[in-house]
């Protein structure tokens, strides 16, 4: 690393130092997280993914993660690890901006071993790259180990191991261990996953930030570790080891594990901070220790500059009589507001790229509360309008390389933000004039007063409440009333923090009982209106309804009236009078969106229709009243994706019949916002053909000819030879017929087809159009897969860039581009390999219910399955063993081999084994196998015999 690394240089210097010690590097998890109780979380820590290694549910087989960046010892993992503290037991969300250092997302880096090393390799590689690698002064570096307070019942015994190898380590370099090792408590140095489970004793590397020369003053380096597990800013830790070496009973004792298990966690901003705040640890007298003041937080600093015409300049708010951290300069306002909108920003854009969007409920709630927060601040910087959205580009570019999701769902990124940043500046100005007058009148003598309870005289002017607390000591305290906090939320949509924030910022206080009683007051009238609008119907009961009047063709917004809320087994949907939505029909995937009613957003992730009333299906089970008046928005971004890729199927078509035949004709389609699929009957396309195709189609494409539709008589269509339509389905008297080229209602384009989806207005505005692949689906039947759009245009940047790289000789930093390249390429396949494994097991288990519904004879299933391969065999076989109590014997003869598996459920394998099984029959197709009693395989190269194995497997197990 240079003297002074960037953020980027000592993330990746992290990873590079456990890749040489034969640690794979894993992915980074998902930010959503479900726990072990069921609840829907954040991940909030490095080790969540790895729990059920610890726990012994699944094997440590790092190696076989999708989108490894190296493959070294399976039980050796290392990861830069995005974690969200912004709800429940972890919750930094009112702190962030008020300091240097709390976030709502932050990294976790960490190195893990699954039962392979322990304590000795922990510590000395935790020494080699602080030390040695870093050049962290040792002087400054203190570690704490665990020592029991046994008057208070801590569990185990003193980590003497710890100590030991730590002193080796600090006279090694003629530092006193007995100054630089501290003991910790349980609460500082003993971590346990629950109450019972996995825990053990952890040590800390804490580092001395205080300014004035240490060298070898043993007094300056006593003084440092007197701060060490303190409340003093200026000593903090950097990297927690945990050794999980014990199991917690519900007895109480601590039973050592068989396996022992370390699992490290480092703070990256952190590290950040104090690497790039002491400019590599040449400056401790001048020290900007501010994870705010990093190369991590910069380009989102400077992008918020060129937005707003503000300055970021680092200062902090001081606390207030009350303990309050407030701004008071304008500069600290500013500044607190930097801070808070780059941190949210980065939470929401990771947690959005993962799939988890801003809603009503746990944790999707959390993201709709930081969002808001984000936006009352960006009011400090003076923005009117949307802004936040416009900060995810640079953040792509900045993280894309490290977590290309974010980069990847860019766009979809940016659609939510803007969505939700839209719906709540309709209310933001109003809740604030609401805040401010209610602020005035606390200010005001000019009230009436009227009596409460619990010492409370609550004070009324103009319909706004404020309330006067008669304190102890006689004086009284402002405060604003529960009633106005709970409006400011349930009609304005103001989170009750930010509601508190804003308070706090005026010296006020808050009534929170009286907001919590009505809080739960308005949760039971919603429970009790869900119970009676909600109703469990059948899709006969839904076909009576009234007709849905669909003009999205034209709009993608409008207020809409709500008809029904009706639940379908585990969703839940809701019929409207009119919709912007297009329903899933011919190929074309439903549209998302949302539905908005006052404070409250309601995400609509799929639209379909029975009949002709269209369901507008809901994240969660929260929905909007019957009869309610709300917004429908559809997700713009995500609809003019699909158009894109619903227009060129029709240029597609026209262009099979320009090149191929005019009778390959359209069998079937598929069209999403990432891609589509065209079926029709010929036979396998040429190199040549495939590459005619893509040229006509972007030759009409760039023409940017006119995309028309109008309604016309069926009869009229079917005498037009001019108008392709599958004739043979049923229409009603009027049709509809696309057109591109052209006039509009002439029917005199060059392609025209009865359609009912949603179009682009041109053919230009498609932008690029690729032809991904050509195969059979059936016989006589061809499938073409195609992207167009950023789409396409993203797959062609990727494809240049490596062609680029491949042409002629590469500099050294050219070949280390090539390796990257082609390990992303590796990453995609893992990804796609990963899908079809888990698409293969959902078919297997399907099958396996088959099986157990109609081949069951006297607890045996005897089964051919036919042309499939191994793998997909043993998925069957296994799923069988979850709920079958029997003896299963399966044949397969995908590619040209025979597979036999057989399964023995415990209680017949005194009549029979498996492994027995195989072996009586793999030698008739020629073959061997063998096994364990209750499971075995075996296979042979004589697919014509497999019927007579299993014949033979039937006289054995006497089925």
């Amino acid at each position: 690393m240079s003297a002074v690394p960037t953020a980027a240089q000592i993330r990746q210097s992290f990873l590079d130092f456990f890749k040489e010690k034969q640690h794979t590097i894993v992915p980074s998890d998902n930010v959503g997280y479900t726990s072990r109780d069921g609840a829907r979380i954040f991940t909030n820590a490095g080790m969540n993914q790895f729990v059920p290694i610890f726990l012994g549910e699944r094997s440590a087989d790092v190696d076989t993660w999708p989108g490894v960046l190296h493959k070294g010892l399976p039980t050796r993992a290392a990861d830069t690890q995005k974690c969200i503290r912004a709800g429940g037991k972890h919750n930094d969300l009112e702190d962030v901006g008020l300091d240097t250092y709390h976030h709502t997302l932050f990294e976790m880096l960490g190195n893990w071993s699954f039962g392979d090393y322990f304590k000795k390799e922990a510590i000395s590689w935790a020494w080699e790259l602080v030390i040695e690698r870093w050049k962290f002064p040792p002087t400054r570096v203190f570690a704490t180990i665990y020592q029991p307070d046994k008057s208070k019942n801590d569990p185990a015994e003193r980590d003497q191991e710890a100590w030991d190898i730590w002193a080796e380590k600090f006279r090694s370099i003629g530092l006193d261990p007995e100054i630089h090792i501290v003991n910790g408590n349980k609460k500082d140095n003993f971590w346990m996953m629950g109450d019972t489970g996995p825990c053990g004793p952890c040590t800390e590397i804490h580092i001395d930030l205080t300014p004035g020369p240490r060298d070898l003053d043993e007094e300056r380096q006593r003084a440092g570790a007197k701060l060490v597990n303190g409340s003093d800013a200026s000593c903090i830790e950097i990297w927690n080891n945990v050794f999980i070496q014990y199991n917690a009973t519900p007895e109480g004792t601590f039973e050592p594990l068989p396996a022992k298990h370390v699992d490290t966690g480092m703070g990256f901003e952190r590290v950040c901070s104090i690497i790039q705040g002491t400019k590599g640890f040449t400056d401790f007298e001048n020290a900007k220790i501010s994870n705010y003041d990093t190369d991590v937080f910069k380009p989102i600093f400077d992008e918020l500059t060129k937005l707003s015409g503000k300055e970021y300049k680092s200062t902090l708010p001081k606390a207030n009589e009350q303990g309050h951290v407030v701004p008071v300069s304008e500069q600290e306002k500013i500044d607190v507001a930097f801070r808070v909108i780059a941190d949210h920003l980065r939470t929401l854009s990771f947690a959005i790229a993962d799939g988890i969007q801003p809603g009503n409920s746990d944790r999707n709630y959390t993201l709709r509360r930081i969002l808001r927060r984000a936006v009352k601040y960006g009011r400090t910087l003076e923005f009117k309008e949307p802004f936040f959205y416009k900060l995810v580009d640079v953040l792509a570019a900045q993280m894309g390389d490290v977590f290309p999701e974010v980069r990847t769902k860019k766009e979809q990124i940016k659609s939510v933000l803007k969505l939700e940043e839209e719906s709540f500046n309709r209310t933001l100005d109003k809740g604030i004039a609401l805040f401010e007058k209610a602020v005035s009148l606390a200010s005001s003598n000019d009230t009436t007063p009227s009596k409460g309870s619990d010492g409370l005289t609550y004070s009324t002017k103009d319909g706004e409440l404020i309330v006067s607390k008669k304190n102890a000591d006689g004086s009284t305290t402002k405060m604003i009333s529960g009633e106005l906090a709970f409006r400011l939320y349930d009609q304005e949509g103001f989170p009750f923090d930010l509601t508190e924030l804003m308070a706090r910022e005026q010296g006020l206080g808050i009534d929170r009982a009286t907001f919590n009683e009505l809080m739960e007051e308005q949760r039971e009238r919603a429970r009790k209106a869900g119970e009676k609008n909600k109703q469990v119907v059948s899709v006969s009961e839904i076909e009576t309804k009234a007709p849905t009047k669909f003009i999205g063709y034209d709009a993608l917004e409008a207020d809409v009236k709500v008809l029904e809320v009706v639940s379908m087994k585990d969703k839940t949907a809701v019929v409207l009078d009119v919709s912007t939505c297009y329903a899933e029909m011919g190929g074309q995937i439903g549209d998302a969106g949302q539905l908005i009613l006052g404070a409250n957003t309601y995400p609509i992730n799929a639209t379909t229709k029975v009949g002709n009333t269209w369901l507008h299906f809901l994240d969660g089970d929260e929905a909007p009243a019957v009869d309610s008046t709300v917004k429908l928005i559809v997700d713009a971004p995500r609809r003019h994706a699909i158009e894109r890729h619903h227009t060129v199927t029709h240029i597609l078509h026209w262009a099979l019949h320009e090149v191929v035949s005019k009778d390959a004709t359209q069998k079937g389609s598929s069209v999403t916002p990432d891609k589509l699929t065209f079926d029709f009957n010929s036979g396998a396309l040429t190199a040549q053909q495939i590459a005619d195709i893509e040229r006509l189609v972007n030759e009409r494409i760039v023409a940017n000819e006119p995309v028309s539709w109008t309604e016309v008589p069926y009869v009229e269509a079917k005498a037009n030879k001019g108008i392709m339509a599958l004739f043979g389905e049923k229409y009603g008297d009027l049709v509809r017929v696309v057109q591109i080229g052209g006039q509009r209602n002439k029917l005199d384009g060059w392609s025209m087809e009865l359609c009912g989806g949603t179009h682009t207005r041109s053919t230009g505005e498609i932008g690029l159009f690729r032809l991904v692949g050509e195969s059979a689906v059936a016989a006589g039947v061809r499938r073409i897969e195609a992207i167009a759009g950023l789409e396409a245009y993203n797959a062609a940047r990727a494809d240049a860039e490596l062609l680029k790289l491949l042409a002629g000789k590469v500099s050294a930093q050219g070949a280390a581009d090539l390796e990257k390249k082609l390990e992303q390429i590796l990453t995609q396949q893992k990804e796609l390999e990963k899908a079809l494994k888990a698409a293969q097991q959902r078919e297997a288990s399907t099958k396996a219910r088959e099986l157990m519904a109609k081949a069951v004879i006297n607890n045996a299933i005897v089964v051919h399955l036919g042309d499939v391969d191994a793998d997909y065999a043993v998925g069957v076989a296994e799923a069988l063993k979850a709920s079958f109590n029997g003896i299963v014997v399966l044949g397969a003869t995908g590619g040209g081999s025979v597979a036999l598996i057989a399964s023995v459920a415990k209680e017949h394998q005194g009549k029979v084994q498996a492994g027995k099984i195989i072996q009586g029959i793999a030698p008739i197709v020629g073959g061997k196998g063998g096994g364990k009693p209750d499971f075995a395989r075996g296979g042979g190269k004589d697919v014509s015999k497999v019927d007579a194995a299993l014949a033979e497997a039937r006289k054995l197990i006497g089925a």
